[in-house]
């Protein structure tokens, strides 16, 4: 199968440059490495270049979540297989690529992510998250498991997941418009069209965050944002709550553990998610100017005011 990569790009940095090293120092090689930036500042653009990656620029107010990557996709019709990076996670073996490709040897697997391992930097909220979310054995799942695991059935990770193209396009693709949560969207669909979602503990990055509370904060009011704009997921898959209350009992079992001093961020950490979250799910309500400020995407709402600005022009046109 001929695969090819995407890896969204603005202002990588230092890690850039071990994450082209992962990608060229792979067993196999892909088709293409498909470099999508969006106005960086750095170096960002040489060091691919100099890697052999093909480059596009795109303006930043221009990028989204699932536009963009979709946007790639088109463009890269003779890959059977689209693998997704980001540019800060750092595939950990030469076999990496491999192993995640090798899970598509069943033909009705539509999608795939592998493990993403804590950074060496990591602290202990960090490292949890990780731990949690991407356990060490593999599993395969289908539409039936909702019954068991919930929304946690379309769990996946743009940061290094791979979609089969026949799937995506049976699908529609990824979203023109997504606050974020593309993957999630896409999977959805996949399983409720019979597909399967593999998940490769095998084949690992190193990818983890250290948000500020601040960005704590504005990641889970996009994510509220984004459950209340489709509904259908958690009425398909169910709703998250018994998820986050085992993930909340986890983390503080192993803060416990391993960091103690961390148990009052933890807590209040937990306290502005849950806070952002519910501010997610009334967004409607809420001025654009505030949803801006309290979200991590701001380009997102820009792209919304426009369209905002653009539809009562046109109705007001129509009026006349």
């Amino acid at each position: 199968m001929k695969f090819s990569i995407v890896i969204p790009t603005w202002n990588a940095g230092e890690r850039w440059k071990e994450v082209i090293n992962g990608v060229l120092s792979q067993s196999i090689q892909p088709k293409d490495v498909y470099v999508i930036d969006s106005g960086s500042a750095d170096d960002t653009l040489n060091l691919a270049k100099a890697a052999g990656f093909s480059v596009q620029k795109i303006e930043q107010k221009l990028f989204d979540h699932g536009g963009t990557r979709q946007m790639c996709v088109n463009s890269l019709p003779d890959s059977d297989i689209i693998v997704f990076l980001t540019h800060d996670a750092m595939l950990t073996d030469k076999n990496a690529l491999k192993k995640l490709i090798s899970t598509f040897n069943d033909s009705r697997v539509g999608a795939a992510y592998g493990r993403q391992l804590p950074r060496e930097q990591a602290n202990g909220i960090e490292a949890h998250a990780r731990l949690f979310n991407y356990p060490d054995k593999s599993r395969v799942k289908k539409l039936n498991d909702r019954e068991k695991l919930g929304f946690k059935t379309v769990f996946v990770s743009n940061s290094f997941a791979a979609y089969r193209h026949t799937a995506l396009d049976e699908v529609g693709g990824f979203p023109k418009r997504a606050i974020l949560s593309e993957d999630t969207c896409v999977v959805a669909k996949m399983l409720l069209k019979g597909w399967k979602l593999s998940y490769c503990a095998e084949a690992q990055v190193a990818h983890s965050h250290h948000f500020t509370y601040i960005e704590e904060f504005q990641r889970y009011f996009d994510i509220g944002v984004f459950h209340t704009r489709e509904k259908w997921i958690r009425g398909q898959f169910g709703n998250i709550n018994g998820e986050g209350g085992r993930f909340v009992t986890s983390e503080l079992n192993y803060l416990l553990k391993n960091s103690p001093l961390l148990i009052p961020s933890s807590i209040f950490r937990t306290f502005l998610k849950m806070l952002a979250y519910r501010l997610g799910k009334v967004e409607s309500v809420l001025p654009l100017k505030l949803k801006s400020n309290l979200s991590m995407n701001k380009g997102f709402w820009k792209n919304e005011a426009k369209m905002s600005k653009d539809i009562k022009s046109s109705v007001s046109e129509n009026s006349v």
